[in-house]
């Protein structure tokens, strides 16, 4: 019985506010704008954070990144040519992070350079990544073909490479890039496995660049030498950098952040200038979730703004309409309409208008980022918690904006309301 009421109401609601059209159409339109600016907003936010979180994600909560720095001086005295730069992380300090330092499960080493590689008369500057086999498990990279850095290519020196997908088809251009041998430098390297190419360059995640070739280090520094080149602002700078970074993984992300400081202190010890940088994707990542909280609140509360205009505007329309249906609301009253059906009545229409309002805010609110991700390529991602949150926020716009009409309409005396004109 109360359900056939109910659905009685609802109809009898529709049909209401089916029969002034445009009138219902612009007060929905403070709630159609509020609610799709409440998800539009919520998913382009949601995209920015969780590009940065995948970003941080990528090195692994458990691990930490230590990064050599060149330091002021000696930039402005390498530009002068005065003397060659010697700065960064040292191999001492992979054996002292490795073992003095409690709770690191091992440690990765990779040293960079810049080298031109050549196949036949195709030729592409290739930034040279050595590392250990280790770097592969600890940085995630998808494998195109072939295979990764094993550990026997350390120990025997191998000259053999594995190169990025972009890299390979650059240089490579054939399908048979596996057993291919490639000269970087002076020295030919077997090509034995290709990854999916990142295009993070300059990124937490460096080394990430769509041209990488990883080698072991050891054979990085057999073949290779010590001493870098680089080519700045068209000088020509030589530097001596024996580990541009370190990889450390830790055992469990309860001792992350005591590691990194642990680590933090040694390297102050043994490094008089600050030539180096401690990066914890951690505590990255947790102050990213809380700018992603705060960003997503700011934004609603904007956005919630919108909202209460098109509140307010449903209790205007509902104000006028009890006004407009004075004399229906006494004869309904005289006929032994009781009070609580008139609230009932008029609430269902405030809840059809917004409810509508919200459905149609949501399709807008899907629709807009999407076509921000189309014409500037930035990332949206639509939460449903924000669909729910936006559609079930308009439905109690509804009641909240819509009981005082509803009551006022319910107060009206029906011998009053009978003399209406």
């Amino acid at each position: 019985m109360i359900r056939l009421r109910l659905g009685r109401n609802v109809r009898l609601g529709i049909k209401d506010v089916l029969l002034h059209k445009l009138r219902s159409l612009l007060t929905m339109l403070g709630v159609v704008f509020g609610v799709g600016s409440v998800v539009a907003m919520l998913a382009v936010g949601e995209g920015a954070s969780q590009q940065a979180l995948d970003e941080i994600r990528k090195l692994g909560s458990n691990n930490i990144l230590l990064t050599s720095v060149q330091p002021v001086e000696d930039e402005q005295a390498a530009a002068q040519r005065t003397r060659m730069s010697v700065y960064g992380l040292l191999e001492a300090d992979d054996a002292r992070i490795r073992e003095g330092i409690p709770h690191v499960r091992r440690t990765v080493p990779a040293r960079l350079m810049r080298r031109d590689g050549r196949l036949g008369e195709r030729s592409l500057e290739l930034r040279v990544v050595g590392t250990q086999a280790g770097w592969f498990d600890l940085v995630r990279r998808d494998v195109v073909a072939g295979r990764v850095l094993a550990e026997h290519d350390s120990r025997t020196r191998a000259a053999v490479c594995v190169l990025t997908e972009s890299g390979a088809r650059r240089l490579l251009a054939t399908a048979h890039a596996i057993g291919e041998r490639i000269r970087i430098g002076d020295v030919f390297f077997e090509v034995v496995g290709l990854v999916r190419s990142e295009t993070g360059g300059g990124s937490l995640q460096s080394p990430d660049s769509e041209t990488d070739v990883y080698i072991p280090i050891e054979t990085l520094r057999d073949r290779f030498g010590q001493v870098t080149v680089r080519h700045t602002a068209g000088q020509r700078q030589m530097e001596l950098v024996e580990l541009h970074q370190l990889l450390v993984e830790v055992e469990s992300i309860e001792h992350v952040e005591g590691v990194a400081a642990a680590i933090e202190a040694m390297l102050r010890r043994f490094h008089p200038r600050e030539d180096y940088r401690i990066s914890v994707p951690l505590a990255l990542l947790r102050q990213a979730e809380a700018t992603k909280r705060t960003f997503n609140i700011v934004l609603g509360s904007i956005a919630g703004i919108s909202l209460l205009v098109g509140g307010i505007g449903i209790m205007n329309i509902m104000l006028a309409s009890v006004t407009e249906r004075t004399r229906e609301i006494g004869i309904r009253r005289a006929i032994g309409a009781r009070k609580r059906q008139i609230i009932v009545q008029f609430l269902i229409e405030a809840v059809v208008l917004s409810g509508a309002g919200g459905v149609l805010g949501v399709g807008l609110g899907v629709l807009v980022p999407r076509l921000i991700t189309q014409v500037s390529g930035m990332p949206t991602m639509v939460p449903l918690y924000g669909v729910g949150l936006a559609f079930g926020i308009s439905v109690a716009i509804g009641i909240v904006f819509g009981l005082y009409p509803a009551a006022r309409a319910a107060a009206l005396d029906p011998i009053t309301a009978l003399r209406h004109e």
